[in-house]
């Protein structure tokens, strides 16, 4: 017969546990971030970047950016791209079999013409209508393919084959970049000596409540809704605290799909983008970095704490909870596909450290949650709680999910200070004590139910309706 209240003893411990070793992770996680934050300062002054942009020799790059349905904002985001600090590089727009008028707003605005100059099918795509130039010279480097729709992924499939430079940098054509994002996120790719670098990647932020004018950050702004502000406090904790660290052991296993730099000929060995996961980004940079291993070739993934890309984040609870869904399902299936990784020695650091935490920290973090919240209910029910104990363990939980919220935003204001307002650090202060209690649940609930509609086996990404940028 089944000892109750031993296993329910056991529960207990296993969740104490489970919270010790995640928040002894975010410790550890804050120390080694601020020691590449601190050394990235130390070695990489503005100054340093000016005879980057007068070079004539820096590598040519080819930007992809996949567009569907992107008709209200499509000429605006071209222009600011065509405007960007760089010496050389070309713009493929791949506009994914929208519905809308987009394809005709970039006809006419920037007087395309067929292109018919031959083209290498490296990967299968959805069929590829026709590719179009410009006939104008100061936009010679626009290039937009007119395709069958195929998804994100068999988008950027698209561009990789027709880019024409051997470095390509995937992007959202909804991001707004800062003028000298390609220069910085180049620099690990030139000072690349003992090992190949095969990709890099940088920080995104929030661009909500921001000014936007002609394509280009005009004023940085905090956000003014609750929801934005709170999703401001995950991107700091996830690029400032989580990605630093582990670019600092080399663990580093998602380039953002917002803004990545690769290197096109790998990429393309790999077998590019998989189009049967909605998680792309990170399942392509792990199957690059399996690659290397395997091959025995010295490599690196490099890591630009800048702030480079500015993104719009949800703001309605549905779309959210879409996007919520969606990062779950595809965290699982890239876990899935390498699960062969998992505490193999092999892979070293990312057999070892990186997919292991991401198995049990981010896959099954809110699902543990969940069932943890579940099994706090039953003891409810069933008048079993020790009151002191559980209150005490919420308040120490809370306070360290507040406290580590707070680091992050220390870390914003040591390193670039985006936010020079004393109110706004006070307001993200006050959102850190909330976040915990009116935002996290809701994120943990659509988590759960992306692990509910992966196992239903339902797929596709949902609806991402914007606002739009204030100008």
């Amino acid at each position: 017969m089944i000892n109750v209240d031993l296993l329910f003893s056991i529960f207990s411990w296993l969740f104490i546990l489970y919270s010790v070793i995640v928040y002894v992770g975010y410790l550890l996680a804050s120390f080694f971030s601020f020691l590449e934050l601190r050394d990235y300062k130390q070695n990489n002054a503005i100054e340093n970047e000016v005879p980057l942009l007068k070079t004539s020799n820096l590598p040519a790059i080819s930007i992809l950016a996949p567009a569907y349905n992107e008709s209200v904002t499509i000429i605006e985001n071209v222009r600011s791209l065509l405007t960007l600090n760089y010496s050389a590089f070309e713009i493929i727009i791949i506009n994914d079999g929208s519905t809308d008028d987009s394809l005709e707003k970039l006809i006419t605005t920037f007087q395309l013409k067929l292109d018919t100059s031959p083209r290498y099918n490296f990967m299968h795509t959805a069929k590829v209508r026709a590719v179009y130039k410009s006939k104008l010279s100061s936009f010679a480097s626009l290039v937009v393919i007119d395709k069958e729709n195929g998804g994100k992924a068999d988008a950027l499939n698209a561009g990789v084959n027709l880019a024409k430079h051997h470095l390509v940098c995937c992007i959202d054509v909804d991001c707004v970049l800062e003028q000298d994002a390609l220069v910085k996120l180049v620099k690990p790719f030139l000072n690349a000596t003992k090992r190949k670098v095969i990709a890099a990647g940088g920080v995104i932020r929030i661009a909500n409540s921001c000014v936007i004018e002609d394509g280009k950050l005009v004023k940085v702004e905090l956000p003014k809704s609750f929801i934005a502000r709170a999703q401001l406090l995950e991107y700091f904790r996830a690029f400032l605290m989580g990605r630093m660290a582990w670019s600092r052991i080399d663990g580093l296993l998602i380039i953002s799909g917002a803004f990545g730099m690769f290197d096109k000929n790998l990429v393309i060995e790999a077998g590019g983008y998989n189009t049967d996961t909605v998680g792309e980004d990170m399942e392509l940079l792990v199957r690059m970095r399996k690659m290397m291993i395997k091959q025995k070739i010295p490599y690196e993934v490099g890591f630009i704490p800048n702030p480079l890309c500015w993104t719009e984040v949800p703001e309605d609870l549905t779309i959210l909870s879409k996007q919520r869904n969606r990062w779950a399902r595809g965290c699982a299936e890239t876990l899935w596909i390498h699960r062969r990784m998992l505490f193999n020695p092999y892979y070293k650091t990312l057999g070892l450290l990186s997919t292991p935490y991401w198995f049990f920290f981010e896959w099954l973090a809110p699902l543990i949650e969940f069932i943890g919240i579940l099994f706090f209910l039953y003891l409810i029910f069933t008048e079993q709680v020790n009151w002191m104990y559980s209150i005490s363990f919420f308040i120490v939980i809370y306070f360290l999910s507040v406290l580590f919220s707070i680091t992050a935003i220390f870390f914003e204001e040591y390193s670039f200070q985006q936010y020079k307002n004393v109110k706004d650090i006070f307001k993200l202060i006050l959102a850190s004590f909330l976040e915990p209690l009116c935002y996290h649940p809701l994120v943990m609930w659509y988590s759960v139910r992306g692990n509910i509609d992966l196992f239903s086996r339902k797929k596709g990404w949902g609806k991402m309706t914007r606002k739009g940028f204030t100008k």
